[in-house]
């Protein structure tokens, strides 16, 4: 089963969260921590590219990756460099509500009709496009989502913290993830 845990003190922030870059992020954006300086980022946020979200955190502190759905897989050696390269041994993995990569047929048409209006396809061309492409990209339930992404990256990279986090649209909060 899986639950999202609210922070709403540093009390609910998970243990293994606790004291790590990852805390420090959830205190960063939920209880408005007092920003810290950073020389060099002490993480990586994988986060969708939706428009509506914004993370409140100070100057160097992450490597940013946005992707549709948060989807990462297209990114490992972005995810890589910042590992091999950046030192970085934690991963926030962020979607959120409302996500558009999830149930991507329901806008079929408006990708379409959108790629030949605003960028002058054929109609024919938008569609095999879509078609090709949509599968790899849709992301089901958010959630889930979030949950495999971050076991296959942490089969991937065995030595990082990954956390699943899921991002409250309405509220600018995030939520921890918790499989039980």
């Amino acid at each position: 089963m899986t639950r999202l845990i609210e922070v709403n003190g540093r009390e609910d922030i998970l243990p293994k969260y606790r004291n790590t870059p990852i805390g420090l992020l959830l205190e960063y954006q939920n209880l408005n921590k007092t920003f810290s300086a950073y020389e060099k980022p002490r993480m990586l946020i994988g986060m969708c590219m939706d428009n509506r979200k914004n993370l409140w955190v100070p100057d160097n502190f992450a490597y940013i990756i946005r992707s549709g759905g948060a989807n990462l897989f297209y990114h490992e050696f972005q995810v890589s460099y910042a590992i091999g390269v950046g030192g970085v041994q934690h991963i926030a993995l962020i979607g959120h509500t409302n996500c558009e990569m999830v149930q991507l047929e329901e806008r079929k048409d408006k990708f379409i009709n959108g790629l030949a209006i605003n960028a002058g396809w054929e109609k024919d061309t938008a569609q095999m496009h879509f078609e090709n492409l949509s599968p790899f990209f849709e992301i089901g339930n958010a959630v889930d989502f979030l949950v495999a992404e971050a076991g296959r990256l942490r089969r991937r990279y065995p030595k990082v913290t990954i956390a699943p986090l899921f991002y409250n649209v309405v509220t600018n909060n995030l939520e921890q993830i918790e499989v039980e």
